[in-house]
């Protein structure tokens, strides 16, 4: 008589089990079943919300526009210092959102963006190096940014004056302080010193933010065209593809939200706009420029380019 549990005698008087592969596997799925339901529910939840997310950005109206909604924000976004309370939490520059984001905008972009552009030909059956070929393209983004702001330092530094205030026993209370010239001083000494710098400048978070923005709408809209391919192919993206692009929606929509930020409870007027122009500058030659030449060893090509794979292989998949 055949049992799915024999005992044999073994040495002493113990008894070993020799539990079948059936019993553990149904063991293994009845321990997983409260987990299945609201793993599954996450996942329709997630593929919802990427579908519509997908064709929100990579929409012609938001691709094309997007820009000018970006400069409307850098032109108007001042004016809301006039209703902005100095006691809320984000006008504080110390504050926590800050100093986790503000400071590392391109670390967080790069992170983010540079997961999105690697999984997506690997989701669609793209070969490694076409990855690292889309990766390099967000490589010369962060090496022309790092480049904008070693310049801009270094301009900073030559039209900039280091004061110190000087209080005088002669000097009557109303009039003004003397300020003493500290030369051969550059920004950033000047400031941990504590003295005064007087000079023109331009604001290089709105630079980068700015930037940040517009290479993740350029990055996350061909996450829509790579819907239409999948399913073309019914070949659905993956989970982990699908996670990355739902995060680098969320921090497009903080940087956002960090530019409104500045501009309204830290107004400076013009350097924030020329930080923003120098930004929109930066993406117009790479994405409207350079990257327009086509694949080749010397530009990786707009994003998306190379995805589509050959119409053959199409047909044997289908």
């Amino acid at each position: 008589m055949e049992n799915h549990i024999n005992t044999d005698l073994k040495s002493g008087d113990g008894l070993a089990w020799d539990i079948s592969l059936d019993t553990l596997e149904r063991v293994a799925a009845e321990m997983l079943l409260p987990v299945r339901f609201p793993m599954g529910l996450l996942s329709v939840a997630l593929d919802s919300v990427t579908d519509l997310l997908g064709r929100a950005v990579g929409s012609s109206l938001v691709r094309k526009h997007f820009h000018l909604a970006l400069s409307g924000l850098l032109l108007f976004g001042p004016a809301l210092s006039l209703w902005a309370s100095k006691y809320s939490v984000f006008a504080n520059s110390n504050n926590y959102l800050y100093r986790t984001f503000l400071r590392s905008t391109w670390g967080w972009t790069f992170l983010l963006s540079g997961s999105f552009v690697i999984l997506l030909p690997l989701s669609a059956r793209c070969s490694l190096s076409l990855s690292l070929r889309h990766l390099s393209r967000i490589g010369l983004v962060g090496l022309l940014l790092w480049g904008c702001r070693c310049v801009l330092t270094l301009l900073e530094d030559a039209a900039g004056t280091c004061l110190e205030p000087v209080t005088s026993d002669t000097q009557s209370s109303s009039s003004s302080p003397l300020l003493l010239l500290h030369e051969d001083q550059t920004k950033a000494s000047c400031l941990r010193a504590g003295l005064l710098w007087r000079g023109y400048e331009v604001s290089q978070d709105v630079l980068v933010l700015c930037f940040c923005c517009l290479l993740l709408v350029e990055e996350l809209s061909t996450f829509s065209c790579h819907l239409l391919r999948s399913r073309s192919l019914r070949v659905p993206p993956g989970g982990p593809l699908r996670l990355v692009f739902l995060l680098g929606v969320v921090l497009l929509l903080l940087w956002m939200f960090l530019l409104l930020c500045l501009l309204a409870y830290f107004p400076k007027c013009p350097s924030q706009q020329l930080g923003g122009a120098l930004g929109y500058l930066g993406w117009r030659g790479l994405y409207r420029g350079w990257y327009r030449l086509g694949p080749g060893w010397i530009c990786p090509g707009l994003p998306g380019e190379g995805l589509s794979p050959p119409a053959d292989s199409q047909k044997q998949t289908q």
